[in-house]
């Protein structure tokens, strides 16, 4: 019993591990040292879904479900679907990056004037999780991160993509699917800003 607890747990540790691994594409950590504000953009094309062949299948298919419930409820998912990446995914992102910087050593944003230098983030998994009560599953998005100094876009310094980025609410009262991946974005954002520090360290 002792043995399979153990290999259960370091199962779930290389999982967690793996979760918060990012493979560089393209440069280096370093190339990012002494840039302090990054202006951002955020990409949501080619999205892929677990189940579903494209974005619009998906939404074809969790509008019409839910307008067979209740009229209006389709029109109403798809809008509140596209309306959460500004209201919710963004702002997390950013709320969450900024506060790991005691002193605003590095700091992000949209359209940001004085920031000399564009992160691109580009989601290009997403998965809702649910939460029915009695069962739940966290969300969990995949991202690349492209850098590039704005003056000469083709030009990447820097690219890294992170794989299944998890959120979940506290306590697990987190029953809104748009809540739950922003929360996936928050996680993202911790992850991005504490490999920015420690990569950028030397």
């Amino acid at each position: 019993m002792k043995k399979q607890l153990s290999i259960i747990l370091v199962l779930l540790c290389t999982t967690l591990t793996f979760a918060q691994k990012a493979k560089v594409q393209e440069g280096d950590w370093k190339n990012l040292k002494g840039i302090t504000t990054f202006n951002l953009e955020f990409d949501y094309s080619n999205l892929e879904i677990p189940k579903y062949d494209n974005e619009e299948e998906f939404l074809k298919d969790k509008m019409q479900k839910r307008e067979e419930k209740k009229k209006g409820d389709g029109e109403r998912f798809k809008k509140s679907w596209f309306a959460d990446r500004e209201a919710r995914y963004e702002p997390k992102f950013i709320e969450s990056f900024n506060k790991r910087w005691d002193n605003n050593e590095v700091q992000v944003g949209k359209d940001l004037t004085d920031a000399e230098y564009t992160i691109k983030i580009h989601t290009t998994f997403m998965y809702a999780g649910y939460n029915v009560g009695v069962m739940r599953q966290n969300s969990k998005i995949d991202a690349v991160f492209t850098v590039y100094k704005n003056d000469a876009p083709d030009k990447v310094i820097f690219k890294v993509k992170y794989i299944k980025a998890e959120g979940k609410g506290a306590m697990g009262n987190d029953y809104n699917s748009g809540y739950r991946i922003s929360e996936a974005y928050a996680k993202l954002a911790k992850t991005f800003a504490a490999h920015l520090r420690k990569k950028t360290k030397k």
